[in-house]
């Protein structure tokens, strides 16, 4: 049987890993569930990812693009406006929208606590949004608001609760000098 081209196989793979993780969890991720979800033989999704940590370090890599958009959006290069307000308002944006998708990335992103070969790309996450951030205040009031603004979610998220954006924007507005 002659091979069928398919350029867009890998993209699809990583894109039914993150529906995937999405409905069933990150113990829900397996070559088998992904490549039934991709519509794919099972022996694709070993061809482009010959192990399951590659395979999530993909999806946590397009996963990290979610907040990272909303950041860029939200502080161009060179803005002048109130950092709180508008870090503030990135993250009313981001928790807003597709709770799913912000759960999504925070399952991935945590999963690198028992899956060492994530941690590069949470920190190369990390690392991007802080230098993003230090465009508009220095590198550890950078690093500070980071962890501030991921405790923030977490907190949403875990107790179900509603954001409450000017709470965010009076505690962010305290840790910048």
């Amino acid at each position: 049987m002659p091979r069928r081209h398919d350029p867009e196989r890998r993209q699809r793979i990583i894109d039914a890993a993150i529906r995937v993780v999405a409905s069933k969890g990150i113990a829900g991720l397996s070559h088998r569930t992904v490549a039934a979800e991709a519509d794919v033989p099972l022996g694709s999704t070993t061809y482009h990812f010959a192990t399951l940590e590659e395979l999530m370090v993909a999806a946590l890599r397009q996963a990290n693009e979610g907040f990272a958009k909303v950041l860029a959006e939200r502080l161009p290069e060179g803005g002048r406006g109130d950092l709180a307000t508008d870090l503030a308002r990135a993250l009313g944006e981001w928790l807003g929208g597709d709770r799913t998708g912000v759960e999504l990335e925070y399952e991935l992103y945590l999963a690198a606590l028992r899956r060492p070969a994530l941690r590069p790309v949470a920190a190369e996450w990390t690392e991007e949004a802080a230098a993003g951030l230090a465009r508009r205040t220095d590198a550890v009031t950078a690093r500070a608001l980071l962890a501030l603004m991921d405790g923030i979610c977490l907190q949403v998220l875990l107790t179900g609760g509603s954001y409450d954006e000017e709470y965010a924007r009076a505690v962010l507005a305290r840790v910048i000098p």
